[in-house]
């Protein structure tokens, strides 16, 4: 069954879901303690009262980090020394994960279920959830940078080697990078070439995962821009200079460092490897990035995230939790109906909207609990 198959197909799959968050000094939210009902809730207030906020600490339990790419001495709120985050779950992989964050040490530590892993990175994905913002149109129209990291936090969250491995590569870059301005500032020769094989092995790594993810739902991307109201032909491939089977990838990579190694030194910067590369996304054969429109833009975005809603659930065994960041903002209510048709394809998970006004609730969402969000509190009952 291909992977739109999966999302299309109704069967009966396990759903993770929050039962309890509890938070404290995360951005304007100064307490929180809710219990969440099984299938979700609709969090109603004005922008710049905690709603997003609400929702980004519950996808930090996920990636440990903020979703908008704050730093976490950003998070935390104003006058406070800290910030704590904790969930008690359900069908996930814990039943209890919380994240604790001290401003002057700039320490962070996670637990799951009570007990702190040897490596922070262990806490990583304790259960699947996936979010959808308006901002997520960046993943098509802004850098190759933001599509980069859309493949890294899927595939970290759902493959541990993978995970390692972008670990080991960010640290090898960092340090061939380091001895690339050495040698350019003519303060020594720099063991440029030590960190090349680490670079080279934890790069063929990332190279081969996201190619191989791309070619897998490159259909899957066509089917769903098509299922959500997207008339042309979409397309997604992954681009690299790297041009090669999988088994050589490796040896293709040491050999692509050591050509360039004289125009790293020059620059200061090694431009060989994985963080080159780019998600390439088409209509109709041209660059949705350039040339495409507002509206498709997000429809590419929003397929994405779909797309990633399926990988993790494939990884899980669960249905992952949904957070609707006022999704639906700038899409017809044509296009709003098909996107929820397609998550509700298996039984769509835990359901948390955050919206402006409650009229700004889908009618397939009208039934979750609604809740008021006002000056960083979360109150029951909206009409």
């Amino acid at each position: 069954m291909s992977e739109l198959a999966a999302v299309m197909t109704p069967e009966r799959t396990a759903r993770a879901h929050v039962d309890r968050v509890t938070l404290h000094d995360f951005r304007n939210l100064a307490s929180v303690d809710v219990a969440l009902p099984a299938e979700g809730l609709a969090l109603v207030g004005e922008n710049g009262h905690g709603k997003t906020n609400f929702l980004e600490a519950i996808y930090y339990l996920q990636i440990l980090r903020s979703f908008r790419g704050a730093r976490d001495v950003d998070l935390v709120r104003f006058g406070a020394t800290g910030f704590h985050v904790a969930a008690t779950l359900g069908d996930a992989a814990a039943r209890q994960v919380a994240v604790g964050f001290q401003r002057q040490t700039r320490r962070k530590k996670a637990t799951i279920d009570g007990a702190e892993p040897l490596k922070l990175a262990d806490a990583i994905g304790a259960f699947p959830a996936v979010i959808f913002s308006p901002a997520d149109a960046e993943l098509v129209a802004g850098a190759p940078s933001e599509r980069r990291r859309f493949l890294d936090v899927m595939l970290s969250l759902t493959s541990r080697p993978y995970l390692a491995a972008l670990q080991r590569y960010r640290g090898a870059l960092v340090r061939r990078n380091a001895a690339l301005r050495e040698t350019a500032s003519a303060r020594g020769e720099g063991a440029i070439d030590v960190w090349e094989p680490a670079l080279a092995e934890a790069g063929a790594v990332l190279w081969r995962a996201r190619r191989s993810w791309v070619r897998t739902h490159a259909d899957d991307f066509a089917s769903l821009c098509s299922a959500i109201g997207e008339p042309g032909r979409s397309a997604l491939r992954y681009v690299s200079p790297l041009d090669c089977d999988d088994h050589e990838a490796e040896a293709a990579l040491l050999e692509s460092l050591a050509r360039r190694r004289m125009l790293d030194v020059q620059r200061g910067l090694t431009h060989a490897g994985p963080h080159r590369d780019d998600l390439e996304l088409t209509l109709d054969g041209r660059d949705l990035r350039t040339f495409g429109s507002a509206g498709q833009q997000r429809t590419a975005a929003i397929a994405l995230r779909l797309l990633e809603a399926s990988t993790l659930r494939a990884a899980a065994g669960a249905e992952p939790i949904v957070l609707l960041d006022d999704p639906f903002a700038e899409l017809d209510q044509r296009r709003t109906v098909r996107i929820l048709e397609l998550l509700q394809g298996t039984g769509r998970g835990q359901t948390i909207l955050a919206v402006p006004r409650a009229t700004d609730i889908p009618s397939d969402l009208t039934r979750l609990d609604r809740w008021r969000v006002q000056d960083g509190q979360l109150l029951p009952g909206v009409q």
